[in-house]
């Protein structure tokens, strides 16, 4: 209890070791371009959060799918393997849970759309997953080359599915979905925050508690701290891997809810790109804990949104820079922490 006790807080002091170093560059980025850091910070949380529900519901809307997609990566962390491979997960489950959707009888009640459409993004984000994991247990295969390669065959897949069956009328959008596989919004201003983020929430709580309280989730951990000691007490690594790179690529193509279901209601080319790589970002702004990546989340989409809102003030690549500058400082705040947590070294 006392070293877990130690791990959690040495985990906070890096994360906010991390959000103090962002600050601070993107406070010096706005200086080189001749802005106050002080005050583009206090407008854009005042325009993001307080001016108008629309900029705040589309905080909301880019959260849920970092959400997934961060929970994705940590799930896969857990067991020792790193996921790149979001982002082809989540666009296989755009294309089947949009090519399914708009194939549903136009009459099809919202009670069995929303399951069917659902079900079919996880499965598709799945499938990608589990090929990754098999790729890595049966023939050693490395899973972040694996993934870079998968990216790339399923981004190159879902092109050529909607130029051959799903573009209409010359445009890069699809059929709609029927609606009564459409989620509703949650009523912000008119923003694209919908339903999913419901979907977002139970997969933190699901994860949270298949962690904390079961034992394929101590299986897990323990695969991803030793393998060879997790081996040894009779725990099958590979079984226990390739469960986890399925259930990363299901979670990231749940995230296809939020984009298809919730807010395009058709596929449309590069819906949802970004987010997959974004979502690393996520897991390791909340250092691999559920309700930590939630709130990391939250805030990516909180620097996204309000880069928007303050684009009179800096240039939007600037904001856009900062997510990135989030991600290094995260990498390089957990080794000064664990260094700092040891103190001065006791001459004897």
């Amino acid at each position: 209890m006392i070293a877990s006790s130690r791990d959690d807080k040495r985990e906070a002091f890096a994360v906010a070791i991390a959000l103090l170093v962002s600050i601070a560059i993107g406070s010096a980025l706005m200086l080189c371009v001749g802005k106050a850091p002080g005050h583009v910070w206090l407008l854009m949380i005042e325009r993001t959060l307080f001016s108008d529900t629309y900029s705040l519901g589309q905080v909301l809307y880019k959260a849920t799918g970092l959400i997934l997609t961060g929970l994705s990566v940590s799930i896969a962390l857990d067991a020792g393997l790193f996921n790149i491979g979001a982002e082809g997960q989540v666009t296989a489950g755009v294309v089947a849970c949009a090519a399914v959707g708009a194939a549903l009888p136009a009459g099809t009640p919202a009670i069995l759309a929303i399951p069917i459409c659902i079900a079919i993004a996880a499965l598709a984000g799945g499938v990608v997953g589990g090929a990754i994991g098999v790729m890595r247990v049966r023939w050693n295969a490395h899973e972040v080359i694996t993934s870079i390669m998968l990216n790339a065959i399923v981004s190159g897949v879902a092109l050529w599915l909607g130029n051959e069956l799903l573009f209409q009328n010359g445009t890069t959008t699809g059929p709609p979905i029927v609606v009564g596989a459409e989620l509703p919004q949650l009523g912000f201003g008119g923003s694209s925050a919908n339903l999913s983020l419901v979907i977002a929430a139970a997969a933190v709580v699901a994860l949270w508690w298949v962690r904390a309280r079961t034992t394929w989730g101590q299986a897990l951990l323990a695969v991803g701290r030793d393998p060879a000691a997790a081996r040894a007490v009779g725990i099958s690594v590979g079984r226990v891997q390739l469960s986890a790179m399925i259930g990363a690529g299901a979670l990231a193509g749940l995230a296809a809810t939020n984009f298809v279901m919730g807010h395009k209601h058709a596929f449309e080319e590069g819906l949802g790109r970004g987010a997959g790589l974004l979502g690393i970002s996520a897991a390791l702004l909340g250092r691999m804990n559920p309700i930590g990546i939630a709130v990391a989340s939250l805030a990516l989409g909180f620097l996204s949104s309000g880069g928007l809102a303050v684009s009179d003030q800096i240039p939007k690549e600037l904001s856009e820079m900062l997510q990135g500058i989030v991600v290094l400082a995260v990498a390089c705040s957990g080794p000064l922490a664990r260094r700092l947590d040891r103190g001065p070294k006791v001459r004897s």
